[in-house]
């Protein structure tokens, strides 16, 4: 069986295979809008830092034998990026210390909290998994496609119902303020958003890889396009495309899901900067 005949076998005969691939490309498209917010507003590892909460929480949920572990991991999550976001201004803990501060805490706290309660007898693998993504993502059911599904298209829709005043928001607060836009009201609407899509993108990559997920289009598209628009609508196309042939592509080879995406989202911005580069050279 050549590489083909086996992706054409697996996407036929397993429906959990069409499922990560229908999560894969909403999750791709909501990260790569997110990304290009967070990139902008110089925010950018707070992604990190709420997979790690994430982490914290999913922790949580596995000693008390919860079922449905967004129960805990989406409110917990949500709550920590509204926070994060309200202090990236405090004078006494600037925003990147305390997601940083935050971010290590909740790592460590969940990895205590197995090795205490440990949930079954192979607590490296199931740390890996969580961590790096390896076959969680391959392991949906139908329910957590449609859960998945319903988030990223209410989250798609209200980022286009709001879009003008997330621009706004994003490049100039003090002008959004001046003109009459609740700036709180919006930051909470962005860090409920991030939160979402963080705990959903910690099946595909795992928590320590979600900052590139979100990051990598958002920075590769603005390597090579100059307007705001153009850089959203580039970053969705590479982020669907790199995460979709990285899901493919590790079925076809059996790498790790999650690393195999991310390796491709940096070979893209190694290429779309050199072209950037090649560009700004040959108009200088």
């Amino acid at each position: 069986m050549n590489i083909f005949e086996k992706i054409i076998y697996y996407f036929t005969n397993f429906p959990f295979v069409r499922y990560a691939l229908i999560v894969t490309v909403l999750i791709a498209l909501v990260s790569a809008l997110l990304g290009i917010t967070l990139v902008l507003k110089r925010f950018s590892y707070i992604g990190d830092g709420l997979s790690h909460v994430g982490f914290g929480a999913m922790a949580i949920a596995t000693i008390i034998n919860l079922t449905n572990d967004l129960l805990i991991v989406l409110p917990v999550t949500i709550l920590c990026a509204i926070l994060l976001l309200k202090s990236s201004k405090n004078v006494k803990i600037k925003g990147d210390a305390l997601i940083s501060m935050v971010s290590v805490g909740a790592l460590a706290f969940g990895y205590l909290l197995l090795n205490i309660f440990p949930s079954s007898g192979n607590l490296s693998g199931d740390i890996c998994t969580t961590l790096f993504g390896s076959t969680s993502i391959l392991t949906l059911s139908a329910r957590d496609m449609i859960i998945c599904v319903i988030l990223c298209v209410i989250t798609l829709i209200c980022y286009v119902v709001f879009y003008n005043s997330i621009f706004l928001v994003t490049f100039d607060e003090d002008y959004a303020k001046s003109i009459g836009i609740n700036t709180n009201i919006y930051n909470i609407i962005l860090a409920t958003f991030i939160a979402v899509i963080v705990v959903l993108a910690m099946n595909l990559v795992g928590t320590l890889l979600i900052s590139a997920l979100v990051i990598f289009p958002a920075l590769s598209a603005m390597r090579i396009c100059k307007s705001y628009k153009k850089v959203v609508i580039a970053s969705a196309i590479i982020s669907i495309l790199s995460s979709s042939i990285g899901l493919i592509s590790s079925i076809a080879f059996n790498t790790p899901v999650g690393a195999t995406i991310v390796v491709l989202d940096v070979i893209i911005f190694l290429v779309f900067y050199l072209i950037g580069l090649i560009r700004s050279k040959v108009s200088a």
